[in-house]
């Protein structure tokens, strides 16, 4: 198939190119390379496509209407694996107009592009940030989800809601995936393993929130790449036992589907840092904090849709998980310092 993947340069556009590139499929990732954080680190990661003979990059920005407009003219992509956006909760206090315009405007004009492309699936990034103060443990797909503690949770909340309008009004199969504490190899600078690993190494204080009494449904990278072509490879379609009485959140009389994406295995926080600690093989120095704004104090995923639907199942334990990111953290801060 061809495939438009976006943020091809992100995190986990990385493995989810690569893993469709490794099967044969043709794939076209697109990326703005945006200074969020360095893109040398971008730069990187697609270093390590450009060996496909099966892999195109284009410098695109999804908020450019236009341009995504042309691209989907002069392309015909089977499938749409779209995962640019504007990440991180906390740097959405300070610089909201970025997520209005990654998250929301760049969505809208995806979702245009492929009402107008003809394309079979999209399968978009939603996140975990949206259970927002949703206290249920795990948290499951089936419940309501209004209460966004966050504006990137309330950007990814609308990005499930305009994708249902299109899968209503336009029959365009779209299936949103809420993924949980991605880390592994290749992760980004503003993500947990990066600020502790550099702060142990360097010898500096780890800020820890909420007392350290956080829990993460951390999940290996691999592992979600593996569930969202998955996820792709099968075409959202309408629940013929949707009950308008009593609407099923995570799916539709349209071919829309939500899933969880995560490990199933919330992690408290002081466990996830004793695991660096140990991969690293040096003690952190603990700067103890109360819960930032916009943080949830835990996250917990029910996978047993996504289970059934496509077979999805994590495999990759923590340790080994953490092992093999301290091993690539060491060689990349190395290489480029």
């Amino acid at each position: 198939m061809k495939i438009l993947v976006t943020g091809a340069a992100g995190f986990i556009g990385l493995y989810v190119a690569r893993l469709l590139l490794e099967r044969g499929d043709e794939v076209v990732g697109i990326d703005n390379l945006n200074d969020y954080y360095d893109p040398r680190l971008k730069l990187a990661r697609l270093e390590c496509l450009k060996p496909y003979a099966n892999f195109r990059f284009l410098r695109l920005d999804v908020a450019d209407a236009g341009a995504v407009g042309r691209l989907f003219a002069s392309e015909r992509f089977s499938r749409i694996i779209h995962l640019a956006a504007q990440a991180g909760v906390r740097y959405s206090l300070s610089n909201p107009q970025a997520y209005i315009q990654s998250n929301l405007v760049g969505f809208g004009n995806i979702l245009e592009g492929c009402r107008h492309g003809g394309a079979e699936h999209l399968v978009y990034a939603s996140s975990s940030s949206v259970y927002g103060a949703n206290t249920r443990m795990p948290f499951s797909v089936h419940d309501e989800v209004n209460h966004p503690v966050s504006l990137y949770a309330a950007t990814k909340k609308s990005n499930e809601l305009m994708a249902h309008s299109y899968s209503h009004l336009f029959g365009l199969p779209t299936t949103g995936l809420r993924y949980f504490t991605v880390y592994g190899p290749w992760g980004r600078p503003d993500m947990s393993p990066w600020l502790f690993s550099s702060a142990i190494l360097a010898g500096r204080p780890i800020d820890v929130f909420n007392h350290g009494k956080m829990q993460r449904d951390f999940t290996f990278v691999e592992d979600i790449a593996e569930g969202t072509v998955r996820a792709m490879d099968r075409v959202a379609e309408p629940n013929p036992a949707f009950d308008s009485d009593r609407p099923d959140p995570g799916s539709s009389r349209a071919p829309y589907r939500v899933y969880n994406i995560g490990n199933q295995q919330p992690v408290k926080l002081m466990t996830f840092i004793e695991t660096i600690e140990k991969a690293l093989g040096q003690a952190a120095i603990k700067n103890f904090l109360p819960l930032q704004a916009g943080d949830v104090p835990a996250t917990y995923a029910d996978v047993d849709d996504l289970r059934r639907d496509v077979g999805f199942e994590p495999k990759t334990p923590l340790v080994e998980g953490i092992a093999r990111w301290a091993e690539w953290f060491r060689e990349y801060t190395r290489n480029s310092s």
